[in-house]
């Protein structure tokens, strides 16, 4: 809609827009309206500008005045949501130039909201960019200010400013597929969007973060990094951009940017330095968009070593013992992100000899072992668990890894491997040990073939550790300690619990994380309560009776040790 100021008679013919309006409605004297026009071509600001800035009148009743002048209907825009305020329509630099908000779209017709409506040129400015009809709306200038400083400028300065400016950094990038080369790719060479997509690995690499996740919504874009298992929210980019990141995201990874309709895995790498990472890359439609879970695979942490794992003497020793056999099938079982991986590739490494072969197949395989034949699962191909397994025992395998035992025929091939002089190590998903067995059972496998396999299982969590640098002694009540499952004996003043305080050298008192593990031998009472179809119950009670500790016992060690609190070995386990 194009304001004629003209239908406002004056006398004022030295006056023009607003300053013309506010002396003929009585709210301004034709002298100081006149001077404020001459300071605001001097000062090159709007009229607007410079009539706030002097306070000749409040912003309420300069937007009240207009309003009813000019038969233009005003809004208030603390009523307004500013999350759902159109970002895409006018560019943020020509928006703050001339101090207007794009508030809705009905067809051709832009509404836009300002505190000049007498500004003819912004109307043609705005209706040449967008192709659209503009159409004002009266807003106070001092709310409209505030406003557009909240959503700032262009998405692609929001993310120059997050990215800390330019710097060199490699990414090893592979040749697109085939049929990715027909798909539009102008997006993913946006520079702001690479150097924020690089800062954010860079960031999660110096924060030890295991994982980074971008998450789209309706009305916002956050990132968040997994540092010690625990999420934390890092930046909110702005919504613009979750197109663009998922498209450099899925380039990098050799995955299809034109298909955002399924689920999507893939793999990048990363020069840091003299040091090359490897990217676990997961894509996953939702709602708003796709979010992508980017899991950072460092191949140091398979050489940490067993004693850097966490394990107690007692559990070491039954682990190695159990994995030096000739054959037989060891257990690994936990949720995701407990660090089963890690415990299957340290005892891969330790057992890594030339004279050994061995053979892993996972899906997919996370850390490049030298030495190790690696299988990634391809079920598009028909390269499944059972299928290579079934070839491995072709292969004269000493040792075989699976990756996850998840149905009947992959546990089958699994046990009678183990049963004709193959060391098998696996992992599945349960709670803790004795469940592991009869999980086994509930997918069909004989009980006399598990027990005649299986040597070890160890279930196992991990809960964060205490920084050195700043934990404290902590005071319990005796009975919250009874509670969490010491016994008497055990409370006899000879130690002391500890507390995460927090430096600038740790996440909130805590650095790094450790291992809960409760290793449970199939011993011979074991594998009578199997063949007799015992239940979970059954064998916890008869693993408790051989020393074996629960997750829950295993985590008070720690904390008497001082190496995390009672807080997290609550957090970790069940009673």
């Amino acid at each position: 809609m194009n304001v004629d100021t003209n239908l406002v008679d004056s006398p004022h013919s030295s006056l023009s827009g607003v300053a013309r309006v506010l002396v003929n409605a009585g709210k301004l004297p034709a002298k100081t309206a006149e001077d404020l026009v001459r300071l605001a071509r001097e000062k090159k600001s709007s009229f607007v500008a410079t009539l706030m800035a002097a306070n000749a009148l409040p912003a309420a009743e300069l937007a009240h005045t207009l309003s009813g002048a000019l038969a233009l209907p005003l809004l208030d825009l603390n009523a307004m949501d500013a999350q759902r305020l159109p970002t895409n329509i006018i560019d943020g630099k020509l928006a703050q130039q001339y101090q207007v908000l794009p508030l809705g779209r009905r067809g051709n017709r832009l509404f836009i909201g300002g505190a000049d409506p007498t500004d003819q040129e912004v109307v043609e400015r705005i209706k040449f960019a967008t192709q659209l009809s503009p159409e004002w709306v009266v807003v106070e200038y001092d709310k409209l200010i505030k406003l557009l400083q909240g959503s700032g400028a262009s998405a692609a300065e929001a993310l120059e400013s997050m990215s800390g400016g330019d710097f060199d950094f490699d990414i090893a990038e592979e040749t697109a597929a085939p049929e990715q080369e027909t798909a539009d790719i102008s997006d993913v060479e946006d520079a702001p969007v690479v150097r924020f997509l690089q800062k954010m690995l860079v960031d999660a690499i110096n924060m030890r973060a295991s994982d980074l996740h971008f998450e789209p919504y309706e009305y916002h874009y956050r990132v968040r990094f997994r540092v010690d298992g625990e999420l934390r929210e890092i930046t909110q980019p702005p919504i613009a951009i979750k197109d663009k990141l998922s498209s450099r995201i899925k380039v990098i990874s050799r995955l299809d940017i034109a298909e955002r309709r399924v689920p999507q895995d893939g793999r990048m790498k990363l020069k840091f330095g003299s040091k090359a990472i490897d990217f676990r890359v997961s894509t996953l439609p939702t709602l708003f968009g796709e979010k992508i879970v980017i899991r950072i695979l460092d191949p140091s942490s398979a050489k940490l070593g067993i004693d850097a794992l966490g394990y107690e003497k007692i559990e070491k020793e039954r682990l190695l013992a159990c994995i030096h056999r000739p054959y037989g099938m060891i257990l690994v079982t936990g949720p995701t992100g407990s660090g089963k991986t890690v415990s299957l590739y340290t005892c891969l490494n330790i057992l890594n000899q030339p004279g050994v072969n061995i053979s892993t197949v996972e899906d997919p395989a996370e850390i490049n072992l030298p030495g190790i034949n690696q299988v990634n699962v391809n079920d598009k191909a028909g390269l499944s668990f059972s299928a290579a397994l079934k070839s491995f025992l072709r292969q004269d395998p000493d040792i075989i890894m699976v990756g996850e035992i998840r149905d009947l025929e992959t546990a089958d091939i699994a046990i009678k491997a183990a049963q004709t002089g193959h060391m098998v190590m696996s992992t599945l998903h349960t709670n803790d040990a004795p469940t592991t067995l009869t999980r086994l059972l509930n997918m069909g496998v004989a009980p006399f073939n598990i027990a005649s396999s299986v040597l070890l299982i160890t279930a196992q969590r991990l809960a964060r550790r205490l920084c050195e640098n700043c934990k404290a002694p902590a005071e319990y009540p005796r009975e919250a300690l009874l509670r969490a499952g010491y016994a008497e004996e055990d409370l006899d003043g000879s130690w002391k619990p500890y507390r995460a305080v927090g430096c600038s050298s740790c996440n909130n008192g805590y650095k790094g994380r450790v291992g809960l593990y409760q290793v449970m031998p199939v011993t011979e009472a074991i594998q009578r309560i199997i063949l007799a179809e015992g239940t979970a119950m059954d064998i916890a009670e008869q693993a408790r009776n051989e020393g074996v500790r629960d997750l829950r016992q295993s985590g008070l060690v720690k904390v008497r040790a001082g190496v995390t609190t009672l807080e997290e070995v609550l957090s970790a386990t069940n009673e």
